[in-house]
């Protein structure tokens, strides 16, 4: 800046007329201490210098510019800054500003990595196994739903059957469902028991990190296992573990 440029040439011009001024006192005072060698004349220059000394600090310190520190980088605020997803940067929400099935999968399983569910009242229509004997099926709201968690994390479906024609009616229902045709989702993923205690061994085996099930009893014995699950009830779960969340509707929770 022109004005600060000037300020500087200036303070340098100061510095070396007062370094001349004081070049000829010095001079005058080594002449007279030539002249009258006295105690009182070699005190004098002592204490001249001395302060000559400090003087010339003073003005050299007054006069070099000191180097500006950088001004602190500005946080942004908590309205402007945006989570990243679990495993990367946030995907831009939709046009209208709602964010994508996607991305609220994301963020409902907050990274976790293995999942596992129950047919039976979540994916299924039917409510209960002996109505698997007859038929299987699936929940048109769910379709998408299921596609996308398959596509984010490692995904099991299991339930509790009665014979092999339950089987056949669940596997039946879900390639009908178009489940198995994007590969996230394969019919080695879907699992058959013949009890709940099978279903609570199969996601400790697998090592889930979030259940999902319509079953309380199953939820409150993996409540110490799983990192997090999902109770599918109508109902409120009672005193719920601080890891379990509880849902009408597996397409509710992922709303």
């Amino acid at each position: 800046m022109p004005g600060l440029a000037a300020a500087e040439q200036d303070a340098v011009s100061l510095v070396r007329r007062v370094a001349r001024a004081l070049n000829r006192r010095i001079s005058d005072l080594v002449a007279l201490l030539f002249r009258h060698k006295s105690a009182g004349s070699f005190g004098a220059v002592a204490g001249f210098a001395i302060a000559v000394v400090f003087a010339w600090k003073f003005l050299r310190s007054s006069s070099t510019p000191r180097p500006r520190r950088p001004a602190a980088p500005k946080r942004p605020s908590a309205a402007g800054s945006a989570a990243p997803a679990p495993d990367g940067p946030a995907e831009p929400a939709g046009d209208s500003g709602t964010l994508t099935t996607r991305q609220i999968v994301a963020r409902r399983l907050g990274g976790c990595r293995r999942v596992t569910c129950q047919l039976v009242g979540i994916v299924f229509e039917e409510k209960t196994p002996e109505e698997l004997q007859n038929h299987a099926t699936v929940k048109p709201s769910v379709v998408e739903l299921l596609l996308e968690i398959s596509k984010y994390c490692d995904f099991y479906l299991m339930e509790t059957v009665l014979d092999d024609k339950s089987e056949e009616n669940a596997l039946m229902a879900l390639e009908k469902a178009g489940l198995f045709n994007t590969g996230g989702l394969m019919k080695e993923k879907v699992l058959f028991c013949s009890s709940e205690v099978g279903r609570t061994s199969f996601v400790r085996q697998l090592e889930s990190d979030f259940h999902i099930d319509a079953s309380l009893e199953i939820i409150s014995q993996l409540s110490r296992f799983i990192r997090c699950q999902l109770f599918v009830s109508s109902m409120e779960g009672g005193q719920l573990a601080a890891n379990v969340f509880n849902s009408p509707s597996l397409e509710q929770f992922f709303s």
